[in-house]
């Protein structure tokens, strides 16, 4: 009985993370992932702990909040990591582009020299 109680609170959480997932318009960001995984695993490791002294239900209580905190600080830094690599990204696409227009301005330059040492 205690294993078919903290199953039922497992499916409970499953089933609310996939209705909440379907039900947004945007993806949904690494904050919002991390918190959603956080709280099931911390609602089903709760629960698995707390089955152990007969309250799945409150260690799933328990566990789930804790879990959504943790997931969403992870996801929070991931989020944070990405930041910083789409700005890397961007400043070293911009270095690109200047070297471009740089070869092509010394590229004219060596021909215009070219043609007045021609004369």
């Amino acid at each position: 009985m205690k294993k078919s109680k903290a199953h039922v609170i497992a499916m409970f959480f499953l089933a609310a993370l996939l209705i909440t997932s379907m039900g947004c318009s945007e993806p949904i960001t690494k904050r919002e992932q991390g918190g959603l995984i956080g709280a099931g695993l911390g609602a089903g490791t709760g629960a698995i702990i707390g089955s152990a002294v007969g309250h799945a239900a409150a260690g799933a209580l328990i566990g789930g909040p804790i879990g959504l905190l943790a997931g969403a600080l992870i996801g929070d830094q991931l989020m944070a990591q990405d930041r910083k690599l789409e700005t890397q990204q961007k400043r070293i696409n911009e270095n690109r582009t200047e070297m471009a227009r740089l070869r092509r301005e010394i590229e004219r330059l060596r021909r215009e020299n070219e043609l007045l040492r021609e004369e």
